[in-house]
C-alpha cells in the first residue's frame, strides 16, 4: 500500500483544494491529511484564518478523499509524521516548489500544480474590507493604524481625536473628522481609546448607531454602565469588545495553558506588575479628563491574568493607592491584593513610579516567570525545584498582539459570535474593580 500525506490550512475549502486532493488521492492508496493547528497558523503569521480548527477538519473530511485526519502543531513534525505513519509520498502545491526538498531524505516529494485563479485569499478579497473608525487621542492608534494593514478584510475608514499631537504621519494621512457622528457614518465598527470617562459615552453613540465596538479596557468606569452597553449591543446585533492586546500575545495564551494543564500544580499565587514613568502636569484648573491614571491605563492588563488564572469570585480584597493630590482621581500607584478561598493574587500598577514588570505564578510543584514587560513577551520560562528541570518557552511576539485582536474582532463581525480572548465576567471584574477605586471601597489611601 502507498501512503501519501499532504498538508495545509484548508480555510474555506474551494474546488482548488478539493482538486489538490484529489490528484493527491490518486497518487496512491491511502491519503493522509494534515491540517495546521490555529496556534501553529498563528506562529507562521497567518493571521486571517476565518475557520476555527474543527471546521477546518471537518470540511476536509466532508470531501470523503482523506482516509486519514491528522493536525500538524509544530515545526518539524512533517518529518516525525512522515516517520511515524510509514509514508511513501509527501505532496504539496506548486508554489511550494523547492521548500520541502529536505523531506526527499525520509519519503518522495511531488509538488502539484495548484488550481489558476481560486484561493482562499482571493475568496476573502472579494468581500468588501470591513471598515474601521478610530476615536481616541492615544499613541496606540498609532500601533492599530499599522497593524491594521496585516489584517485582510479590514480597513481604516478615518479618525476621530479630541487630541491629535501624538499621532504619526501615516495617522495624520487618514480622513480626520471633527464629529464622532460623521465618522460612524463613514464606518462599520470603531476602536476606541479615548478617556475611560468618555468611554461610556462614545461606545453608546456607536452602538446605538449599530455599529460594532472594539475599546480598549476598561470599557467603562461603572459597572451600571457596562450592563446597559451590553444590553444595546445585544439588541443591535453587535460586537463589543474589551481590547487588550496582551491576551492576544501567543506567549502569554500559551502560558495560561500550561498553568492551567497543572504543569506548576496546583495554583497558589499571581503576582503582576506594569509600571511607567508619566510626567502629568495639571493644568491652572486641575483638570486631567484626558489623561489615564495608573488604575485605568495598568489595571486591566495587570488583572488579566488573575482573573484567567484564579477565576473572579474572590473573596475579599485591599486597594492601597497613592493619589497625586488628594482632590483627583490620577493614582501615581496602586497596589491590589485579592484574597481566594484557596490562592492569594496581587498586581501592582504605576504611572508615575517604576518597578520591575514581571509576572509570576505560584504553584505547589513549580513556578512561571515572565521577564519584564511581560505584557509584551516572546519568552516565559518554567521552573522547578530541581534547575536542571526548568524549560523555557519562546514564541513570535507579531505586532504585540494586536493584529491578532484585529483579526478576532473582524471575525466576530462577520460571524455575529464573539472570538474575543476575554469573556465577559472577567470584563466586568476588571470595571467593578476600577469602579470600587472611584468610589473609595476597599481603599486605603497612602
Amino acid at each position: 500500500m502507498i501512503k501519501v500525506i499532504t498538508y495545509g490550512t484548508y480555510d474555506l475549502i474551494h474546488k482548488g483544494h478539493i482538486r489538490l486532493l484529489e490528484r493527491a488521492k490518486a497518487l496512491g492508496d491511502y491519503l493522509i491529511v494534515g491540517v495546521t493547528a490555529d496556534s501553529f497558523d498563528r506562529e507562521r503569521g497567518k493571521i486571517n484564518v476565518q475557520q476555527p480548527l474543527i471546521e477546518r477538519i471537518e470540511a476536509v473530511r466532508a470531501t470523503g478523499l482523506a482516509d486519514e485526519i491528522i493536525v500538524e502543531e509544530y515545526e518539524g513534525q512533517k518529518i516525525d509524521d512522515i516517520k511515524r505513519l510509514d509514508v511513501d509520498i509527501f505532496t504539496v502545491g506548486s508554489d511550494w516548489e523547492g521548500h520541502f526538498d529536505y523531506l526527499k531524505e525520509f519519503c518522495k516529494v511531488v509538488y502539484l500544480e495548484r488550481t489558476q485563479g481560486i484561493s482562499s485569499s482571493e475568496i476573502r478579497a472579494e468581500k468588501r474590507d470591513m471598515r474601521i473608525g478610530l476615536i481616541g487621542e492615544s499613541p496606540i492608534l498609532n500601533k492599530i493604524e499599522r497593524e491594521s494593514h496585516y489584517v485582510n478584510g479590514l480597513s481604516i475608514s478615518g479618525v476621530y481625536s479630541r487630541d491629535t499631537t501624538c499621532f504619526s504621519t501615516e495617522l495624520k494621512k487618514l480622513t480626520t473628522y471633527y464629529s464622532i457622528d460623521d465618522l460612524l457614518e463613514d464606518s462599520d465598527g470603531v476602536y476606541i481609546i479615548s478617556s475611560p470617562k468618555h468611554h461610556y459615552d462614545d461606545i453608546k453613540r456607536a452602538l446605538s448607531k449599530g455599529k460594532h465596538v472594539l475599546c480598549e479596557s476598561p470599557i467603562t468606569i461603572y459597572e451600571e454602565q457596562l450592563t446597559e452597553l451590553y444590553t444595546i449591543a445585544e439588541s443591535n446585533k453587535c460586537i463589543l469588545m474589551d481590547s487588550l492586546k496582551t491576551a492576544y500575545s501567543l506567549a502569554y495564551y500559551r502560558l495560561c495553558l500550561l498553568a492551567k494543564s497543572g504543569i506548576i500544580g496546583k495554583i497558589v499565587s499571581v503576582d503582576a506588575t506594569c509600571t511607567s514613568l508619566y510626567n502629568v502636569e495639571i493644568d491652572n484648573d486641575g483638570m486631567m479628563s484626558s489623561i489615564w491614571n495608573s488604575i485605568c491605563a495598568w489595571g486591566p492588563t495587570a488583572l488579566l491574568p488573575v482573573f484567567q488564572l484564579l477565576g473572579t469570585d474572590y473573596s475579599s480584597k485591599t486597594i492601597a493607592t497613592h493619589l497625586l493630590r488628594e482632590d483627583l482621581d490620577y493614582d501615581t500607584f496602586t497596589k491590589i491584593s485579592l484574597i481566594y478561598p484557596h490562592a492569594v493574587a496581587s498586581i501592582k500598577v504605576g504611572q508615575g513610579v517604576k518597578s520591575e514588570g514581571e509576572l509570576i505564578i505560584s504553584g505547589t510543584k513549580g513556578y512561571i516567570y515572565v521577564p519584564a514587560p511581560w505584557w509584551k513577551t516572546d519568552y516565559f520560562e518554567v521552573r522547578y525545584e530541581n534547575p536542571a528541570d526548568n524549560k523555557r518557552h519562546f514564541y513570535p511576539l507579531e505586532g504585540e498582539g494586536l493584529r491578532y485582536e484585529l483579526v478576532s474582532f473582524l471575525k466576530s463581525i462577520n460571524s455575529g459570535n464573539k472570538y474575543s480572548y476575554i469573556d465577559k465576567n472577567i470584563s466586568r471584574a476588571i470595571v467593578n474593580i476600577i469602579q470600587n477605586f472611584y468610589e473609595r471601597k476597599d481603599t486605603v489611601l497612602l
